[in-house]
């Protein structure tokens, strides 16, 4: 997992600068209009996917006043109607792909997902055949200089929010729970007055794949066009991303 992590938060930082910015506003007043439909109403008070939403959207440094319309519109008569779709393919080298979206319109999405996959040597399967690769694992992302508590103090508190492994990065801790554990630790957080930079629920490879580095780049490669895609919100995969392909992407810049 710490791969995986490391390289999610290297994007991050990348992308605060770049066109990946207007994605992600994107991606966060979708994540806030089904939280409110779905989620039951627009008091974050009341409604933790909602709370879990516009932290999101505070992370990815979407302003105040876009949150607050973003939540009136989603309550509103003529909010957007999103669907939440998934698909499930593989990848050159069979690395196994899984792709979550949000859409108000299937049939486009389908079109879309399956020429992406197409287009780069993959191929779209039927959903389920790739369930048992993944666990869904809560995922919450904390800044290491918003932290002004003792870091093994902390330690034993995120263990008694139900924190099962702790990664610790330069810049970030990554903490992770069971599926099941999510909202607790999202409580534990609230307790200790700690804001989290990301907070989601992801799929996480039980086993990951190793590739040589140019293959493996065509695979992040291949995971880029998928998230360039408007209805796309999250892509997991189990390629494993070692210290030599963070490396080698970080030198391409």
């Amino acid at each position: 997992m710490a791969g995986h992590s490391k390289w999610a938060n290297i994007k991050h930082r990348k992308g605060a600068q770049d066109k990946r910015r207007a994605k992600q506003f994107t991606r966060a007043i979708k994540e806030i209009t089904v939280a409110v439909k779905e989620g039951g109403g627009p008091d974050p008070e009341a409604n933790p996917g909602l709370r879990n939403a516009i932290q999101n959207a505070k992370g990815v440094n979407m302003p105040k006043d876009t949150i607050e319309r973003a939540v009136k519109k989603a309550s509103g008569a003529d909010a957007d109607n999103y669907e939440l779709v998934t698909f499930e393919g593989y990848g050159p080298n069979g690395i196994a792909i899984f792709v979550e979206c949000t859409t108000d319109n299937t049939n486009r999405t389908v079109a879309s997902v399956r020429s992406i996959f197409s287009k780069n040597g993959g191929s779209l399967g039927t959903n389920g055949s790739l369930e048992f690769l993944f666990d869904k694992k809560g995922v919450f992302v904390i800044e290491k200089e918003k932290i002004e508590m003792d870091m093994e103090e902390l330690e034993l508190e995120l263990i008694e929010g139900g924190a099962s492994t702790i990664e610790k990065e330069e810049d970030y801790l990554t903490v992770y729970t069971e599926f099941t554990d999510f909202g607790l630790m999202s409580s534990k957080l609230e307790e200790l007055e700690i804001e989290p930079k990301n907070s989601e629920v992801q799929r996480i490879p039980l086993n990951t794949v190793e590739l040589p580095v140019e293959d493996a780049k065509k695979i992040l490669a291949l995971i880029d066009k998928f998230e360039e895609d408007d209805d796309v919100q999250n892509v997991y995969h189990n390629l494993e991303i070692n210290d030599e392909l963070i490396a080698a992407m970080e030198e391409e810049g």
